[in-house]
């Protein structure tokens, strides 16, 4: 069993990649701190981890605000055992380009990219002493191509990737893990088949990412021996087509 504390940031439905993620690392050991928006959210999750046995503390931040996400880590760590941290924030925008206002453009590069640093620049305050810690970073298709109608999504997405590859270039000789994890495809979660009811009953079984089958790979890339560190990480459904 593993042991000491993962913050996860973006913690959601409970169908979500951020609660997989949380219930996955309870599960091995680790005291899960669960950070979103909200509150009501966080307390069913933990509530529900707790049930099972593990360990978790809801937090509501939000990580686009420095005094949030410093306040936050400084309660995540105070035992001075922290050991994991997921960056799981992000939510799409379909909004063709002259539809597109400064205001939403603006929103996503804030939950995205000054997000993915304000937490990375944080958790990596609290690793460093230690000279160990893994901070990982949940991308999209859209980090890796810019297409039409989600330049906004897209935009910060690439944006959050190349935060994730700096950090990885200048913490990993210092013994902190950074990952990119590319979510190529659909996640089978209530967003989905509340808005593509169609398109999710057409995919099939095993056609769209299931949220648990990512957690695994997160904590997969956790468990990397230090000789043989993956950054980038891509996943997809067998029959999505890239």
């Amino acid at each position: 069993m593993a042991s000491g504390t993962a913050v996860v940031i973006g913690v959601g439905a409970e169908a979500g990649v951020g609660a997989a993620l949380a219930r996955r690392f309870a599960r091995e050991g680790l005291r899960v701190v669960l950070a979103g928006r909200t509150a009501s959210r966080l307390e069913a999750i933990a509530k529900s981890i707790e049930k099972a046995g593990g360990g978790a503390l809801p937090i509501a931040a939000d990580a686009s605000r420095e005094d949030d996400v410093i306040a936050l880590f400084e309660k995540a760590d105070a035992d001075g055992d922290l050991k994991l941290v997921a960056y799981n924030v992000g939510n799409n925008a379909r909004t063709p380009l002259l539809e597109t206002e400064a205001g939403v453009f603006e929103a996503m590069w804030r939950q995205n990219a000054l997000g993915g640093f304000l937490v990375g620049r944080e958790a990596a305050r609290k690793m460093l002493p230690k000279g160990k810690g893994a901070i990982f970073f949940t991308g999209a298709t859209a980090s890796l191509k810019a297409r039409p109608p989600f330049v906004a999504f897209a935009s910060a997405k690439a944006a959050l990737r190349a935060v994730a590859q700096s950090l990885a270039r200048e913490l990993g000789p210092q013994g902190v893990h950074v990952a990119h994890v590319v979510i190529d495809g659909v996640i089978n979660g209530d967003y989905a088949r509340d808005n593509f009811p169609d398109f999710v009953q057409a995919k099939g079984a095993d056609g769209l990412l299931d949220a648990d089958a990512i957690a695994e790979s997160f904590w997969a890339l956790y468990r990397q021996p230090k000789s043989a560190w993956t950054h980038e990480l891509d996943l997809r459904p067998f029959k999505e087509p890239f």
